[in-house]
Order: structure tokens, then sequence, then C-alpha cells
């Protein structure tokens, strides 16, 4: 087995379902963050918890995309034989 298809393996198998988790989770918090943001629009501190869960969604998802980037990155650059 060849550095490349570990890569692929490992890739398939762990780090492609955990990022689609992580993902959706990031995004079901930033959806959340509006919503509560959108619901509590009379009071300051409801807006304030919303807007910080939809920032930490975003943060969320730039890491992650992030993370993903970088994998793909080593997988084109070390992997190619």
């Amino acid at each position: 087995m060849t550095f490349h298809e570990f890569l692929e393996k490992v890739q398939g198998a762990i780090l492609t379902p955990i990022i689609t988790l992580l993902s959706l989770g990031a995004f079901l918090l930033f959806i959340w963050g509006i919503v509560e943001f959108i619901a509590g629009s009379e009071n300051e501190e409801k807006r304030q918890t919303g807007q910080q869960h939809m920032v930490w969604g975003l943060i969320g998802l730039v890491i992650i995309f992030g993370a993903n980037a970088i994998v793909s990155l080593i997988k084109a650059t070390v992997g190619s034989e």
C-alpha cells in the first residue's frame, strides 16, 4: 500500500465523515444564532447571544474548511507519484 492510497483511505473512512458532521454542527449553530437574533430582537441580551452564536458558527466553518483544504493540499502534494 502506498502512502497515497493510505491517505485516501484515511480521508474517506475517517476525515470526511468527521468533517461533514462538524460542518453540519457549525452550520446549525449559525442558523440557531440567526433564529435567536431575530426572535430576541427586542431584548439586547438575546440579540447579543444570537450574534455570538453566528460568529462562532462562522469561525467553526472557516476552521473546518481550512483543515479540509490543508489535508487535500497535502494529499495532492505528497501523495502524487
